[in-house]
Formats: C-alpha cells, sequence, structure tokens
C-alpha cells in the first residue's frame, strides 16, 4: 500500500505575454480597434477588459493540468462541464500488489510512504482515528488482492477500493473557466481536500499570470 498526498502539475507552457497578445487580438476585434496594439498594450488591455466583464474573451487560451488526487475529489472536478478531462482508469488500470495507491486527506496525521501487511511495517504511533483511515485503506487493498486472485478482473475488483483511491486526471479549461473554477474551489465553503490543492493551484497562477488571476482574491490557506 502506497500512501501519498496530493499534488498537480501545470502541463502548458505558461508564456505571459503571447497568451496576452492572444487575448488582446482577439478582444480588439470586437471594437476593430487592432490598429492600437502596440508591442506592450496587452497587459494594459487584458486588465481593462476583465474589469469591465468581457470575460469572454478569455476563452481563447486554455491551460492544462494534471492533478493527483482521489476518486472524491475527482468526482467534483468532473462536473465543470466546459473543461476536457483524461482520467486513470480503474477499469485497466490493475493495481494487484502492493501497488493501490491512497491520498492522505489533510486530516489524517500520516507521514508519506509504503507499506505491507506486515504488521512490523506498520506505523503504529498513529492516533486512534488515524489508524481506523489507514488501516481501513490497508484492509480494502488486500481484499482487491483477494478478488484479482480469485479471477476477478481489475473492474470488478475495482470495487471494493474508497474514495481515498489515488487518481491522475488531466483536466483542460480555458481561463475563464478558470477563473469560475478557483473561485468556486478556493471557497472557505468548499470541500477541504479541493482546496487543498486549488489555493496552490492558485496562487501560482496568480504569480504567473497576474493579469488574468489578480482579482481571483486570495484566502486563508486551509489549517
Amino acid at each position: 500500500m502506497i500512501l501519498i498526498k496530493p499534488s498537480y502539475k501545470i502541463l502548458t507552457e505558461i508564456d505571459r505575454p503571447a497568451m496576452l497578445r492572444r487575448i488582446e487580438a482577439a478582444g480588439r476585434t470586437c471594437y476593430k480597434s487592432e490598429a492600437k496594439i502596440t508591442e506592450d498594450s496587452a497587459t494594459d488591455f487584458v486588465r481593462k477588459i476583465i474589469k469591465s466583464g468581457h470575460e469572454s474573451v478569455l476563452e481563447h487560451v486554455s491551460i492544462s493540468i494534471c492533478f493527483v488526487v482521489d476518486r472524491g475529489v475527482s468526482h467534483e472536478l468532473v462536473r465543470h462541464r466546459l473543461a476536457s478531462f483524461s482520467q486513470e482508469s480503474t477499469r485497466y488500470c490493475d493495481y494487484r500488489g502492493d501497488e493501490v495507491c491512497f491520498i492522505i486527506p489533510p486530516w489524517v496525521n500520516i507521514e508519506e510512504g509504503q507499506w505491507t501487511e506486515t504488521v512490523d511495517q506498520w506505523p503504529h504511533e498513529l492516533s486512534n482515528i488515524d489508524q481506523v483511515w489507514f488501516f481501513t485503506m490497508l484492509h480494502s487493498e488486500c481484499r482487491y488482492n483477494q478478488l484479482r486472485i480469485f479471477g476477478w478482473t481489475p473492474q470488478q475488483a475495482r470495487s471494493v477500493l474508497p474514495n481515498s483511491l489515488k487518481t491522475e486526471i488531466v483536466m483542460t479549461a480555458n481561463l475563464r473557466e478558470w477563473r469560475h473554477i478557483l473561485k468556486l474551489r478556493c471557497d472557505k465553503a468548499a470541500h477541504p481536500q479541493m482546496r487543498e490543492i486549488m489555493i496552490p493551484l492558485r496562487d501560482e497562477l496568480i504569480f504567473r499570470l497576474p493579469e488574468v488571476f489578480v482579482d481571483v482574491h486570495k484566502i486563508e490557506p486551509i489549517n
């Protein structure tokens, strides 16, 4: 059994000048003001266009991100219908052996690592409540392996795997949709595991593409 923390990776090269120029070119088409385009006009144009609420021009630039999260979080991500998704398949991926990987929730106090069913390798310092989660994951891995040994296929045996199962999902959305996603998923009302992954992503995008994301207001990090 492998336990890891969630993570993400931005797959798209964030070429800030090129992205801003593309947004400006699209936006100025609406006003036939292409003659006003200069070498450094894109920054102010994008800021003004967002402030005016004319965000449709942001849809001409997309960003792809690979998330490593649990199945519960991925079930929420795919509800964003204006995005495209490619996800690790539990039908075709075979986790037999000690290869079942689970995402550690932020409220479970356990380090990342790999454990087998050998008792002396278990993290005995865990609190009682953390042990409940740990042994539930270990038990589900054991049952999955048994079903595979008995002849069930991966798509059959997956029925005993929990929401904490690790999944990798590539998500592509345009900048307008990412603004919406980050506002929604970084809010204090969002699920803690969603905020755990989305707040760092939001802050990185604010740093790397401030003209588009700086007004996606910062929220206090989760504890």
